[in-house]
């Protein structure tokens, strides 16, 4: 039986002495929550599964700070001499901890967002901040031309990287609330009474089953979504414009008319994303677009209706204008009964009794009742406009500026769609469709469904608006042509070009070969006539959207990354000579193997003029939560990405860039050439493919009910090409290796050699930098003896060698070229995090491998046996443990 070697701290720090330096509030918490989860084990299980639970724990930790008394064996050795079903129970108590661990971690997050003075709200990264250096380098006057232009839109993604159930994210968002009441009890009473229901939370946290018995619907993963809208985004979207107005307008605010725009939009792949996944079909899409219709008219419904209730105005002392009058006259004769009975509640409140009926028009436009509902958001805007201008005419600035802009702001954000559902399919499924239809004969199934979704799109539109539907993306975009047949399609689904919806057809450049012919491909698109009258009629809007995920498995992470940066200032300059107003869509995950990290970092390094003011980005899987699950985190990651989003395109980040970019290409080459060597050299290897399924849980990740997309497209495991991104960047992280964030790193640095040139660049190209730095962050992750354990699962030395013989080559350069003595040595709460964790994913590794080796060296492979269920379990604990899936 393999042992674990190595698994060490490199610096002889003891836990405790990293423990002393964390927050002592956090400390506290974890602590609490920690002892109440052992309190619910003892009741549960009896003080027999405490104490092998702390058996393990104590194993893990000596092995990990390399104590005397305890070997790195002792912690297989204690996790072998489990029988199943206890196995199972320790593996669902180190996940429950580490729920527990992060929701400790993201309360103290938010508690320390929250203590934050109003002169502390001034950092760097603010918006605030950023527009005072605008307005220091561009002027004022330019510097508020561009933020009216900013726009930040996240696109929500259902890739199967969510590894958690959602009964069990909502009994950690209970938990959470109950943690946020205990910070607030005054008693020893309320104390008690918190802690009565948090064991309560716990227990069921515990018999909660953490795995899916059935796989989520494209529609299950829609209303996953929309928790988060009617929980956060709703109400926090205009507070972070109000924050921002609040600055701009100092002791005028709530007084002025607001000067902040709203500058994010809300996008979703979720029931309209079919490249793929059979599961979603042109009545999936429908139901989709209804869905999220109906939470954000119910939202604005009730928005509406609260604050018309508190506009107690009196006619007397807040007279309506004209146009305001003329509104309630209007109403009166479209529904004089409604009219009748809210004038009979507020006889001399005439602002209140419009804003009351444009509730009631919301409700109709909601129901579909087709004499009271609104045509369009805009038509919604201009009368509740028509509100404000009256009640600031009267002098009622306060009501007018205040809770009735929010409500304004809402509206101009999430329209009457919530977020705009767009449409992606494979351009070869769109070849084939067209040739079918246009062949005549019986259409095919595939080519049916394909011309239903136009149909779909047309139909959303007329309800909800062109906003609500109007974006395809073609994957593997490989000539105009792909793009064409696009529109072709829709003409024929709809029978004509004047009752075809309106489209922006969007290229996805993804593998390395299209992002080279990315430019060549657009020039040719700007040559076609239905292109340039969609340029008319957008004012010569282009958007083309960077696949990170397949560019990474193709060429290797260090290769995607320069080949992105290149084809983004090539397609900037592009645009630039062709007079484009250039958005680019960055299909960016959450794991650094398909590029991941911080994402403001990330705005800052892209190339000039590829921003401009504008940024779209994929938000998939667990990063919606951890990104937008708190409304106070929600409130910072988006004012964050915005200031990013405005900075990026300043004259000083612009030549920041190209100045590095120029002065670093020679380097960048260098790497290329010998990263891309190392990462062919190991995934074109003879039998890399099953020696990858073997030593990683790719396959047994293919039983997880993660997600509606199946895990591959349709090849076995002998082929890579056609494995999606997403299980090839877990199963990597499963297995504490992380290696399609890092792989020939280490060969291309080597390839520099000159340590004094890589810490220029370190210094002074954000994107190296970014780089160097989301490396450090994927091995902090990683574990050398955990590693080994993992490739030791087959007998394939050659290639195991490859992997650990890169790993130590990129850790040393790496080091050597950021300065730092040890991983993320410069990021101390993310370090100490990160090793005050490691341990306890240790112990979850340790029971996944023993599940994995019963699995390789079975006769019988059974999904549905005792040691599939236990990797099962392990895939969620580790997912937990080290946040990062794919």
């Amino acid at each position: 039986m393999t042992t674990i070697e190595g698994a060490r701290r490199p610096d002889g720090a003891s836990r405790d002495d990293i423990s002393d330096a964390v927050d002592r509030d956090l400390r506290a918490d974890v602590s609490f929550l920690g002892s109440l989860l052992g309190r619910v084990l003892i009741e549960a299980g009896g003080r027999e599964l405490f104490d092998d639970v702390e058996s393990l724990r104590a194993a893990v930790i000596g092995a990990y700070e390399g104590t005397a008394e305890t070997s790195p064996e002792h912690g297989q050795h204690v996790v072998d001499a489990l029988d199943h079903e206890r196995a199972e129970e320790v593996a669902r108590a180190f996940t429950c901890y580490f729920h527990l661990s992060n929701l400790a971690e993201e309360h103290h997050r938010v508690r320390v967002l929250q203590s934050r003075g109003p002169n502390e709200g001034a950092v760097s990264d603010s918006l605030p901040a950023t527009l005072d250096v605008l307005v220091d380098e561009v002027g004022a006057d330019e510097a508020a031309a561009r933020l009216q232009n900013l726009r930040f839109q996240p696109v929500l993604t259902a890739h199967p990287t969510e590894a958690r159930r959602r009964a069990v994210s909502s009994t950690i968002r209970r938990i959470s609330q109950l943690l946020t009441e205990r910070d607030r009890a005054e008693n020893a009473v309320a104390l008690g009474e918190n802690e009565r229901r948090l064991l309560e939370e716990i227990d069921t946290l515990w018999r909660t089953s953490p795995i899916r018995t059935t796989r989520p619907t494209p529609l299950d993963e829609v209303r996953t979504a929309m928790s988060v809208f009617d929980q956060t985004l709703f109400e926090v979207v205009p507070r972070v414009y109000r924050l921002l107005d609040d600055r701009l307008l100092g002791d005028e605010a709530g007084r002025a008319p607001a000067k902040a725009p709203a500058f994010l939009r809300l996008s979703s792949w979720i029931g309209g994303d079919r490249d793929g996944n059979p599961h979603v079909t042109a009545e999936v899409t429908k139901a989709a677009a209804e869905i999220a219709a109906e939470h954000v008219l119910l939202g604005l419904h009730r928005a509406t209706t609260r604050i018309g209730g508190t506009l107690t105005l009196d006619q007397d002392d807040t007279p309506a204008d004209a146009a305001l009058a003329a509104l309630a006259d209007r109403f009166r004769e479209l529904e004089p009964t409604v009219a009748a009975e809210i004038g009979v509640r507020s006889p001399q409140e005439i602002h209140r009794c419009v804003l009351l009926f444009i509730a009631g028009r919301i409700d109709a436009t909601r129901r579909g009742e087709s004499a009271l509902a609104y045509t369009s958001p805009d038509e919604l805007l201009a009368e509740l406009r028509i509100v404000q201008t009256s009640l600031a005419a009267a002098g009622a600035h306060r009501s007018a500026n205040g809770e009735l802009q929010n409500l304004i702001w809402q509206v101009e954000t999430f329209g009457f769609h919530l977020a705009e559902l767009e449409v992606r399919q494979h351009s070869q499924v769109h070849r084939q469709a067209l040739a079918e239809a246009r062949a005549g004969g019986e259409l095919s199934p595939m080519t049916v469904e394909v011309l239903d979704v136009f149909r779909t799109i047309a139909g959303l539109q007329k309800r909800y608006g062109i906003r609500a539907a109007s974006r395809y993306i073609v994957s593997f975009t490989q000539s105009s042509q792909d793009l064409a047949n696009v529109t072709a399609l829709a003409e024929i689904a709809l029978g004509s070009k004047e009752a075809a919806p309106v489209l922006d057809v969007i290229p996805l450049f993804e593998t390395f070969a299209d992002l080279e012919a990315s430019t060549r491909i657009l020039d040719e698109t700007l040559q076609t006539a239905s292109v340039q009258e969609r340029l008319a009629a957008t004012g010569r809007k282009v958007e083309v959207m960077l696949g990170y995920s397949d560019s990474s498995k193709d060429v290797g992470p260090v290769s995607a990354t320069f080949a992105l940066f290149d084809a983004q200032a090539r397609i900037a300059q592009w645009a630039e000579r062709n007079d484009i107003v250039l958005t680019l869509f960055h299909g960016r995950g959450g794991a650094l193997g398909r590029g991941g990290g911080p994402a403001n970092e990330a705005v800052m390094a892209q190339p000039r003029g590829s921003v401009d003011g504008r940024f779209k980005i994929t938000e998939q899987g667990e990063v919606i939560f951890a990104q937008y699950g708190n409304a106070t985190i929600a409130a910072r990651h988006i004012e964050q990405m915005a200031a990013a989003t405005l900075m990026a395109s300043s004259p000083s980040n612009e030549v920041l860039n190209s100045a590095a970019a120029d002065r670093f290409g020679d380097l960048a080459h260098t790497m290329d050439l010998a990263s891309r060597e190392a990462f062919f050299g190991l995934v074109k290897a003879d039998g890399f493919a099953p020696w990858f399924a073997t030593v990683t849980p790719m396959e047994e990740i293919g039983l997880l009910a993660l997600g509606s997309r199946p895990a591959r497209r349709g090849l076995s495991v002998e082929s890579l090409e056609d494995l999606r991104a997403i299980p090839w960047v877990f199963a990597w992280s499963q297995a504490r290796i992380n290696l399609a964030g890092w792989y020939g790193l280490g060969s291309a640095l080597e390839a520099v050699g000159d340590v004094d040139v890589l810490r220029e660049a370190y210094a002074e190209w954000p994107l190296f930098a970014s780089m160097i730095k989301n490396v450090e962050m994927s091995f902090a992750k990683t574990d050398d003896g955990i590693a080994k354990a993992y490739l030791a699962l087959a007998d394939r030395p050659d290639l195991s060698a490859k992997v650990l013989d890169e790993m130590a080559l990129t850790r040393k350069w790496v080091m050597a070229t950021s300065g730092n003595a040890e991983v993320i040595a410069d990021r101390p709460v993310l370090s100490r995090a990160v090793r005050l964790r490691s341990p306890y994913v240790d112990a979850l590794s340790l029971l996944q491998l023993r599940a994995l080796r019963r699995i390789r060296t079975s006769e019988v492979n059974d999904p549905a046996d005792a040691d599939h269920r236990l990797l099962l379990l392990t895939v969620n604990g580790i997912a937990a443990g080290v946040q990062n899936t794919g």
